[in-house]
């Protein structure tokens, strides 16, 4: 790769990435009274008072991404009499050290969400907070909300609680090595047999989560494959951007997160407190959807249906394996974005289309979310007897800048993994590729390429292409500072 800068290609990204974000209405950096407080705190919460459970002794562990140090959550299960499965999920308490109205909060509440862009990661919460002493780190004693949940052994729920524990996380474990010992093409990683019990465990969570995946998708849940460029860096040279896939052990975490954020929100509800949501609503541009499954030669019925398109996704991924991601993608854009919105007591609010469950609140990520530190202030209250901490309006005010900056922060992603796919094919221009439409309207039409995974405007060749066709095409620019690739079909 030639794109020689004076700071080196990981710096340029990340200059790139701070650029954006302040564009795009983002804070890159803490203020100086944020800072200030952040000096103040000097270890993670205490978890001594009334009932605060002590469950360190359980054999807990996170799995998350192998670079993850701001771990959120924890698992662990435990077999119950009649073949259920009992499994708690444990979320780390991020709001005992960041304090409602604090600087550290407003900082939070400013960008709602952390940017992961490749030039790096610009957190929610200084790394102090979200990688140490409100992470659930490896070994460490910390305070966490627990979600409790038995199921059957048809995977039914039968009882939920939640209430605040110590915890310890006994093996900090990461997605592709589970996923590897889990398929039976690798040993386990070496954290799981040093734990006596924990690969009995892990199996133990993998067959209620299975079970569990499988009723929601038999419910409607959309069956989708993206494919996430992910950059790789040799040195501080970027060498490749490869697609970071789907695992078992990913769609382990994500049943469990599924799971437990459908408990709080009934939790919340139950207790007549207003909650911040996580919804997709019915998809209105399914005419187009079905135009879609019908050049493909499937038919879906002419109202929005996730059972009927889960069967014509399934269908599709056992036809065309390798092009069922670019189909994926195609599918996602037609059914809009996600959002949040505020369920007052007694009210209703939608459900999750793709995920086909109807009361899910985003409260599993408070280290990177802000929506998250937003219902862990409110489950704490309502443990505490106490009123909501924030007002219906405020709420609802909260849910629309959350639903704005989190598209903003996915801008950001995009527009810098667009800059690192640029200066990547820097060297490439009038090379061909093969590629996807994934976007075509009036402002222009979209291809992403098979490989690399790099999105790019098709500036010419672009007349009648459709959303899914695939083609060759021919690198004509690439715009490493403005992000832009362009192709030509």
């Amino acid at each position: 790769m030639s794109n020689p800068h004076p700071t080196g290609p990981r710096n340029q990204l990340q200059q790139i990435a701070r650029r954006v974000m302040m564009e795009r209405g983002l804070e890159p950096d803490f203020s100086p009274a944020a800072l200030t407080e952040l000096g103040a705190i000097h270890g993670p919460a205490g978890f001594a008072g009334p009932g605060i459970r002590d469950l360190r002794k359980l054999l807990w562990c996170s799995i998350d991404n192998d670079d993850s140090r701001d771990l959120d959550q924890l698992s662990v299960a435990e077999a119950m009499d009649g073949g259920g499965i009992k499994v708690l999920v444990a979320v780390a308490d991020v709001t005992a050290l960041v304090r409602t109205g604090s600087a550290l909060d407003a900082h939070a509440r400013a960008n709602t969400t952390s940017v992961y862009t490749a030039g790096g990661t610009f957190p929610m919460l200084p790394e102090k907070l979200s990688t140490d002493l409100t992470s659930l780190a490896a070994a460490a004693d910390r305070l966490a909300l627990v979600i409790e949940m038995s199921y059957d052994r048809a995977g039914a729920l039968q009882a939920a609680d939640v209430y605040e524990a110590a915890v310890r996380n006994q093996a900090k474990l990461a997605y592709n090595g589970v996923a590897a010992w889990l398929d039976g093409t690798a040993a386990a990683p070496a954290a799981i047999p040093a734990v006596a019990g924990l690969a009995e465990n892990l199996q133990l969570q993998r067959r209620l989560t299975e079970q569990l995946r499988a009723l929601r998708h038999r419910r409607g849940a959309l069956s989708l494959q993206t494919l996430q460029a992910r950059p790789v860096f040799v040195g501080d040279l970027l060498h490749d951007l490869v697609p970071d896939q789907s695992n078992v052990a990913k769609n382990l975490i994500e049943e469990l997160m599924v799971a437990a954020n459908g408990v709080i929100a009934r939790f919340l509800a139950a207790r007549k407190f207003p909650a911040v949501r996580r919804i997709v609503r019915i998809p209105e541009k399914w005419d187009q959807i079905a135009e879609l499954a019908a050049a493909r030669g499937a038919t879906l019925p002419d109202q929005p249906d996730g059972r009927a398109l889960e069967g014509f996704l399934l269908a599709e991924r056992d036809k065309d394996p390798d092009g069922f991601p670019d189909l994926s993608l195609c599918v996602i854009k037609l059914l809009g974005r996600g959002e949040y919105a505020v369920e007052l007591p007694g009210g209703s609010v939608a459900g999750h289309f793709g995920l086909a469950v109807a009361d899910y609140a985003h409260s599993t990520a408070p280290n990177r979310r802000f929506p998250d530190l937003l219902i862990q202030r409110l489950v704490k209250a309502a443990l505490a007897g106490g009123p909501p901490p924030y007002s219906a309006e405020e709420l609802t005010a909260l849910a629309r800048h959350c639903t704005e900056q989190e598209e903003a922060a996915k801008k950001v992603e995009r527009q810098v993994v667009k800059s690192a796919g640029a200066m990547l094919l820097s060297d490439r221009i009038g090379q061909t590729f093969d590629a996807v439409v994934t976007g075509a309207a009036d402002k222009g039409t979209w291809v992403r390429l098979l490989r690399p995974p790099v999105e790019g405007r098709l500036v010419q060749g672009f007349k009648q292409r459709r959303v899914g066709d695939r083609l060759r095409v021919r690198l004509a620019a690439a715009d490493v500072e403005r992000g832009h690739i362009d192709f030509a079909a």
